[in-house]
């Protein structure tokens, strides 16, 4: 199908006066059919819980009061009486007690009643305390930072300044405030009076994907239009940015400064300069892969390989595997990178690099991510898509990190720990929990790690939202179509009859090396295992459950491999009486819409019920339709030869059989304000469903919220109604309790 071929192009038209129309009349439609969520025991339950106040509430440290010394937290909150939320702060004494006190800082709700914007909560950049004069050094407080607010929940944010000290805007006209207009802005402070922005401005200063092009330096009281371009790239590129890392407080750091240019979603170069009062007050392309990942602790550079690294590249006698994470001095590395990029043979020989491996994978072991405290590196490491955590403390002097203890096994849990302030303190604010265990928060000392003294103090527990009692977790394999071993976390009633007669629900994802693991998450609990569903999370390729390879695997032509080990894992659960096509249903959004389109074309059979939410469907568009065109490293090029060797193939859009005379069940949802994956692949792949469908038993259902972004809601009230809509949809799909569609 081409492009002028297309007779469902005009929904591409996000707020057109047709496009609405056909939204408006496909929501009410929807509800005459299923029902008015709202009004189900579902909603008011996930409701109650997404508002209640024993939710954990999460903080970021923004430093210590002048008066009492005292750590000032942070947190955005929302509840049934602040549904679009308000910024408030505590002190870590009071975090500490059971009735915690808070300051409301900033209360959204009223200030969207007041601009009459239904403002959406997009977080926020703090003016480091390093760059600021005013904040007092590294005891005092962060006094200004940068909100990002979203109109409806979309990616694109208004850019407004705010005085933490005041806690109000910082006026534009009075003070010299920095605002900007809505777009897709990147920006950060590289001192209190000047931002490393990279905005709308015009003139091609964004990409095709709709992101920043250009950087500029915009000093406090000037017009961004006549801020200094300092670095840019390409049209075609994803995006461009620069900014600061202040590492000075650690022995042998300093401020380094990057640039990073994306010329695709994976692939990037890097520019670095270390600040110094030398004449030399360049950048540095660093001389790595364009897919590696870096960044600095201390004296170190800190370096995610993803591609086996050989000697003759990184300048040194070993071959570092892919999926390694590593650690080298950084001047010794910037050395070594300006002598490759000025040929210098000579140099090159000279710059003696000793590089340290802090991990390497294995076959079934992955490096997830790291944080750090003022000594301590902790790392996240995956077996088997089971966590771990790994503790290094700096050595003296800055020297060479030290393993100092953690896990010695990976467990199925969710597991996180956040330094509470990396530049001053060793203690961490440690999460954890479980499919079935509520999340807990506790306060735990780097410095104390192997000793009964670990745990300083426990913060806040989650209460049982869902009753888990007669719940279990067990990990699973499957064999994909070429051999490859897939896991799979299913969570069941104890004592489950393998009759193929319980409702099963398989959710995936299975792109941009993201990984799915054990979390609690209270809709899934109260919306489908209460009633005695099974729940399954399968870790197909695509994801990054066992490191970049395992991603690397099933990009562009070789994308069918997530859909067969998607596809695999269904079958499996089939083949061992879990279920039966009649009692199976799968869900996926974004990338994971792209995944449940493609099982509704490819799997027909497989499933009962089918939910495709803020999808990917037209393969063939994707790129010209806001965001798509940074994803073409994932998917490919429609517009080269990719469409005609292997993308034609897992559009869905382009893969309906109009010879069948049944689909199974599908409920098709996306957000009018989506401005990262276009509304438009869900429109039009519903009318067109629709349109051929006519007389066939194909019972498709659609709902487009017009709020919510990318994410779906923009509040909770909306993400309520919307896990409502879509679990009772499939509940009733696999019970046989659905309206006969005419």
């Amino acid at each position: 199908m081409d492009e002028e071929e297309d007779p469902y192009i005009w929904l591409e038209e996000v707020e057109s006066p047709e496009s609405i129309a056909f939204a408006e009349s496909a929501n009410a439609k929807c509800l005459a059919e299923l029902g008015d969520p709202s009004e189900t025991d579902t909603y008011k339950r996930v409701l109650t819980a997404l508002q209640s106040d024993e939710r954990i509430p999460h903080v970021r440290m923004l430093g210590y009061d002048k008066d009492t010394g005292d750590m000032l937290l942070y947190n955005f909150w929302r509840d049934a009486n602040s549904p679009k939320g308000i910024w408030r702060k505590t002190t870590m004494q009071q975090y500490q007690s059971a009735d915690t006190e808070w300051t409301t800082v900033l209360d959204l709700d009223k200030l969207a009643e007041e601009e009459d914007i239904s403002w959406v909560w997009k977080g926020y950049t703090a003016l480091p305390r390093s760059l600021d004069s005013q904040s007092g050094g590294p005891m005092g407080r962060v006094t200004r930072v940068l909100l990002n607010l979203s109109r409806g929940g979309a990616d694109a944010t208004y850019l407004r300044e705010f005085d933490l000290l005041t806690e109000s805007f910082v006026d534009v006209e009075k003070d010299d405030g920095f605002s900007l207009p809505e777009a897709k802005t990147r920006a950060s402070y590289k001192s209190r009076d000047v931002l490393l922005v990279g905005a709308d401005t015009g003139e091609d200063s964004m990409t095709s994907s709709g992101y920043p092009r250009t950087v500029r330096e915009w000093k406090r009281g000037s017009k961004i239009e006549d801020a200094p371009i300092v670095f840019e790239g390409e049209k075609t590129d994803v995006s461009c940015g620069q900014y600061l890392l202040d590492e000075s407080d650690r022995e042998g750091g300093g401020i380094y400064e990057v640039q990073s240019r994306s010329i695709s979603f994976y692939d990037r170069y890097t520019y670095v300069k270390k600040q110094s009062s030398s004449s030399d007050d360049s950048f540095t392309k660093l001389a790595i892969a364009l897919n590696t990942g870096v960044s600095f602790y201390g004296r170190w550079m800190m370096i995610r390989v993803k591609a086996d690294w050989e000697p003759e590249d990184n300048g040194s006698d070993k071959t570092f595997k892919s999926g390694s994470f590593l650690y080298v001095d950084a001047e010794s590395f910037l050395e070594f990178s300006k002598a490759k990029a000025d040929g210098d043979e000579d140099a090159i020989k000279n710059c003696k690099l000793e590089y340290h491996v802090l991990f390497e994978p294995t076959a079934t072991t992955s490096y997830s991510g790291y944080s750090t405290t003022k000594s301590y590196l902790i790392v996240y490491i995956l077996d088997d898509v089971k966590e771990q955590l790994k503790f290094y403390k700096l050595g003296e002097g800055g020297g060479p990190f030290v393993q100092v203890g953690g896990d010695e096994q990976g467990q199925i849990r969710s597991v996180s720990a956040s330094p509470v302030d990396s530049k001053t303190s060793d203690l961490i604010f440690q999460t954890t929990s479980s499919y079935i265990s509520p999340s807990k928060l506790v306060l735990a000392d780097a410095n104390k790690i192997g000793t009964d003294d670990y745990m300083v103090s426990e913060l806040k527990s989650l209460p049982e939202m869902f009753d888990s009692s007669d719940l279990e977790v067990s990990q699973q394999f499957a064999t994909s179509k070429d051999g490859t071993r897939i896991p799979y976390f299913m969570i069941h009633k104890k004592g489950m009859k393998l009759d193929g007669s319980t409702p099963t629900l398989l959710y995936g994802y299975g792109g941009f090396e993201v990984s799915l693991g054990p979390r609690y998450v209270t809709s899934v609990g109260i919306s489908w295992l209460e009633r005695g569903g099974v729940y399954v999370e399968a870790n197909i390729r695509g994801g990054g459950e066992y490191g970049p390879q395992w991603h690397q695997q099933a990009l562009r032509e070789n994308r069918n491999l997530c859909y067969e080990d998607f596809i695999a894992v269904g079958e499996h659960l089939v083949e061992s009486k879990v279920c039966t096509p009649q009692t199976l249903a799968c869900r996926g959004g974004s990338n994971g819409g792209l995944l449940t389109g493609n099982m509704l074309v490819q799997a027909p059979d497989l499933f009962q019920a089918i939910h495709i939410a803020v999808p990917l469907l037209d393969m063939k568009r994707y790129s010209k339709l806001l965001a798509g065109a940074s994803w073409m490293a994932e998917y490919g090029d429609p517009d080269t030869d990719d469409w005609e060797n292997f993308l034609h193939k897992y559009s869905p859009y382009h893969n309906i059989d109009v010879s069948r005379e049944k689909y199974p069940n599908v409920l098709v949802t996306t957000s009018t304000r989506d401005d990262r994956v276009h509304p438009a692949h869900a429109r039009k792949m519903v009318k067109k469903l629709w349109d051929e469908g006519q007389g066939k038993d194909w019972p498709v259902y659609y709902y487009e919220n017009i709020e919510g972004g990318h994410g779906g809601a923009s509040d909770s009230r909306q993400e309520a109604f919307m896990t409502s809509l879509s679990y009772d949809f499939m509940w009733r799909a696999l019970t046989n309790a659905l309206p006969r569609k005419e």
